[in-house]
């Protein structure tokens, strides 16, 4: 068999897309992404998510706020440590322009036409260390989705940092947590090729520490 070129394709270029235009994107493309993110595994086949939809202004206003909270409180400190860390002229114009775009992110945040809150349902123990396992690979096919009908966004989690207030806008029910918030449109800038480090720094063979390639 042989390969999807167009599968790698949309898999190699999906990178954080921060700075969305306030165009209106059309619900039967949200419909898509909502649908390949309801293929994706879920443990058990429990399927015990949940994907809010979000376009009314004042709630996502509200949750803007926290986001900036989070923001002010432990990110922009986080970026900064980054920067201040770097030797001269290693990186730094693109760690500067991800923090740019992180901020200008945080501002508007709540401007995204659409934003869809990855919700899962926790029962009354709460979230524990393997709670995300199955919320964030639909989250991963809705980014992929995005990107194949042309959207923008990126996977953000800051809101947690204050997840209560947050999910207390939402309307969430007790036991249902929303894990990731993704703001969806048209991207401002253009579909690239994302950037690793070289394979061969995070590949092992049979035991840590003995290289695969």
């Amino acid at each position: 068999m042989s390969a999807d070129p167009k599968l790698f394709d949309t898999i190699f270029s999906t990178r954080a897309m921060r700075r969305l235009k306030p165009d209106p994107v059309a619900d039967a493309l949200i419909e898509q992404i909502l649908r390949a993110g309801q293929a994706a595994p879920s443990g058990s086949n429990s399927q015990a998510w949940g994907f809010l939809v979000v376009r009314d202004p004042e709630i996502k206003k509200a949750v803007q706020a926290h986001y900036q909270r989070a923001y002010d409180a432990y990110a922009s400190k986080h970026y900064a440590a980054q920067l201040a860390a770097l030797p001269p002229g290693e990186d730094r114009d693109k760690l500067e322009r991800q923090t740019k775009a992180v901020a200008h992110l945080t501002e508007h945040f709540h401007e995204a036409p659409v934003w869809i809150v990855a919700c899962q349902q926790v029962g009354p123990q709460g979230a524990g260390a393997s709670s995300g396992a199955s919320i964030y690979p639909a989250v991963q096919n809705m980014l992929l989705a995005a990107r194949a009908l042309g959207l923008g966004s990126t996977l953000t989690a800051r809101h947690m940092a204050y997840g209560k207030e947050v999910d207390a806008v939402f309307g969430l029910p007790e036991g249902v947590v929303s894990f990731a918030i993704l703001p969806i449109g048209y991207p401002l800038g253009n579909f690239g090729p994302i950037r690793r480090g070289p394979l061969s720094a995070v590949t092992h063979l049979d035991r840590w520490g003995q290289p695969y390639l």
